[in-house]
């Protein structure tokens, strides 16, 4: 097998403007990976470090000079030389020149950067769809091969728009039934449809983060009344064709053991935002809520369970920050049943791998994740594909580094129904 024969790395821009690593990686047999990282706006506590550089006299602080510095003088030296197909050698090595819980000596975006990298340079010089390479390194017992369902962030709120919505996303799920690209025909066809009804209700056509509107609204509801009239417009039944879901990120309203949302003048308590949720799924059904509590909320998050767990998926992202030891609390104290899972919140290819088995056995959904402030890298379509992820979060189905997945997952679409 070709081994590794050169390392590179370059600063480069995400969707935000903000610098990012690019990584390429050149193999012995002239096969090179390159792969990009993105970036979270919404950061859990328990997320791997991202390294930045902290001088203010470049990009406000967030330039990764020293990233790309941790790559060039002490990763690459390791891995030269190793055969590329060796992932989980290549990973170990990368992790122990960490050293860290938390990638905070080299930086998460430095250590996945190049181990995303790797990962392609070893698919192409194996003459495999990424996909397909990446799929050897789980258990497929019990698992499809599969293109993921789809939860289109239509509404943006919270840390990804200059709104007053508290929640961050207000999201269109097509019904599962539906094959990938009609299920994505619909998030277009319901996306431009909302345009229309901010239009009619007079609202800015303001675009958030992550490519969904982000209108001004007096109440967090409102915004699922504008979904509703969306869907009904285009002659969409709303549970059956397509369904609601949510990403409260509780962690961002939270403020000293209270919750903080406009829909009510005086702060929430645990138990009064649980009765919230109630009364928001009995209004608009929601098959799916992430992050409803605060990241270290458990009681809440376990009482939750036990009154919608029956018919909606309840997530971890910041609970979890796709950390093993975070699942296995998460899993003993039965909190959710569904788990984000964000590559760049562990720092590896391998232990994002590892996570979603752990999650997989335990009978969670696996819900696979794009970041806020994201690249036209695809790799994390691939990576949904391999590991028969349930969903996908790419965002709104417009921008180039969200249609980049989307337009990915078409591709490995077609491939899927030749093999």
């Amino acid at each position: 097998m070709a081994k590794i024969k050169q390392i590179k790395a370059r600063e480069i821009l995400d969707s935000r403007g903000n610098p990012t690593i690019e990584a390429t990686v050149i193999l012995s047999d002239g096969s090179s990976g390159v792969a990009s990282v993105p970036a979270g706006a919404s950061v859990g506590t328990y997320e791997a470090v991202e390294l930045r550089d902290h001088d203010q006299t470049r990009f406000k602080g967030l330039g990764v000079l020293k990233a790309i510095e941790n790559i060039e003088k002490i990763i690459a030296p390791k891995l030269l030389g190793m055969e590329a197909a060796k992932q989980q050698e290549i990973d170990k090595t990368i992790i122990e020149l960490d050293g860290t819980q938390n990638k905070g000596r080299l930086g998460a975006n430095a250590t996945l950067s190049v181990s995303m990298a790797v990962s392609d340079a070893a698919a192409k010089s194996s003459v495999l769809p990424l996909f397909l390479y990446l799929r050897q390194f789980i258990h497929k017992e019990n698992t499809q091969l599969k293109i993921p369902s789809l939860l289109f962030n239509l509404i943006n709120g919270g840390l990804h728009a200059g709104n007053n919505l508290n929640f961050q996303e207000f999201q269109i799920i097509p019904a599962t039934s539906k094959p990938y690209s009609e299920a994505l025909q619909s998030g277009i066809t319901i996306y431009n449809s909302l345009k229309e009804v901010l239009k009619q209700n007079n609202l800015p056509l303001l675009v958030g983060d992550e490519g969904g509107f982000g209108p001004a609204l007096s109440a967090n509801m409102e915004a699922f009344a504008l979904l509703k009239q969306a869907v009904a417009s285009v002659n969409l039944r709303v549970g059956f064709d397509v369904f609601f879901g949510l990403d409260a990120a509780a962690n961002h309203f939270y403020r000293n053991g209270q919750y903080f949302i406009k829909d009510k003048a005086m702060p929430f308590s645990s138990s009064d935002l649980s009765l919230y949720y109630e009364t928001l799924n009995k209004e608009y059904d929601l098959l799916y809520i992430e992050d409803p509590f605060f990241e270290d909320d458990w009681q809440a998050w376990a009482n939750l369970i036990t009154k919608i767990s029956h018919d909606t998926i309840v997530a971890g992202d910041d609970l979890i920050a796709t950390n093993p030891y975070r699942l296995q609390m998460a899993i003993d104290k039965k909190t959710i049943t569904g788990i984000i899972i964000k590559p760049n919140q562990i720092g590896t290819v391998l232990e994002a791998l590892a996570v979603v088995e752990v999650a997989r056995a335990a009978g969670l959904k696996i819900i696979v994740s794009h970041r806020s402030g994201e690249t036209n890298d695809s790799f994390i379509a691939d990576f949904a594909v391999a590991v028969s992820a349930d969903y996908v979060k790419f965002g709104a189905p417009v921008r180039g580094e969200r249609v980049a997945k989307y337009n990915r997952l078409l591709a490995i679409e077609n491939q899927i129904k030749i093999l």
